[in-house]
C-alpha cells in the first residue's frame, strides 16, 4: 500500500484564534490538521459555488439581452450535447 505524502506547513494565528481552532477540533474529535483540511475543502467548495453563481448571473443577463426564453435555452443546451 502506498504511503500518504504530506507537506508540513507552519501557520501563524493570533492566540485567541489558535485556541478557538484547537477547541473546535477537539470538540469534533479531529486533529488540527484534519480541521484545517476540512476548512480548506469548505473554502474551495464556497469558491466554486460563488463562481457558479457569477456564471448564472452572466447567463441570465445574456439570455435577457438576446430575449431567449428558458425553454429555448434548454433546447439549445440539449442540441449542443
Amino acid at each position: 500500500m502506498p504511503s500518504r505524502q504530506r507537506v508540513v506547513m507552519t501557520v501563524s494565528l493570533p492566540p485567541k484564534t489558535a485556541e478557538e481552532c484547537k477547541a473546535i477540533a477537539k470538540e469534533k474529535g479531529e486533529t488540527i490538521s484534519e480541521f484545517f483540511r476540512e476548512m480548506f475543502s469548505f473554502y474551495k467548495q464556497e469558491k466554486l459555488a460563488k463562481e457558479f453563481r457569477l456564471l448564472q448571473k452572466y447567463g441570465v443577463k445574456k439570455a435577457r439581452e438576446m430575449k431567449i426564453t428558458e425553454k429555448e435555452i434548454e433546447r439549445l443546451v440539449f442540441e449542443g450535447r
